[in-house]
């Protein structure tokens, strides 16, 4: 199983957004911070953004931010709203792909069950879950971490 970059980067906007919950953040600023394109990030916010996950804010003092706290958002319905598709294998493709033997293999029942699986895993965990605990990750986006310094 290989998730995309589309994929790994929409849960890094999230990640960051999760770790700064009361103020708007700007791609300029989560492109340093995670060394990825602006381009790249235009998109994805602008997919992210369209599937009602993250609140946008046009203009001067303008920026982005998570549409709910980061304790309703589940790992796996990111990941569903950013995937294309999950094409494990040809028979997966809703044409079928070129497999011939498409529709009378138990394989992609098997799949089927497999990807179900996976995704109900990223079901059982949160942004929050991501955040709780990893003031390193606080560090390495140079954010400061209140819950982390505070104990609380």
């Amino acid at each position: 199983m290989h998730l995309s970059k589309f994929t790994d980067y929409s849960l890094r906007v999230m990640i960051y957004l999760a770790a700064k919950p009361d103020e708007l953040s700007t791609i300029d600023e989560i492109s340093d911070k995670h060394g990825i394109s602006k381009e790249h990030l235009r998109k994805i916010v602008h997919n992210l953004a369209q599937n009602s996950l993250i609140e946008s804010r046009r203009g001067r003092g303008g920026g982005i931010r998570l549409a709910y706290r980061a304790e309703d958002i589940k790992i796996g319905t990111i990941v569903r709203l950013a995937e294309d598709g999950f094409h494990i294998a040809e028979c997966f493709r809703p044409d079928g792909g070129n497999c011939r033997i498409s529709g009378c293999c138990q394989l992609n029942d098997m799949f089927h069950e497999a990807l179900s699986a996976f995704l109900s895993v990223l079901d059982k965990y949160t942004l929050a879950d991501i955040l709780t605990g990893q003031p390193v990750l606080f560090q390495r986006l140079g954010l400061f971490d209140f819950t982390h310094q505070t104990g609380q």
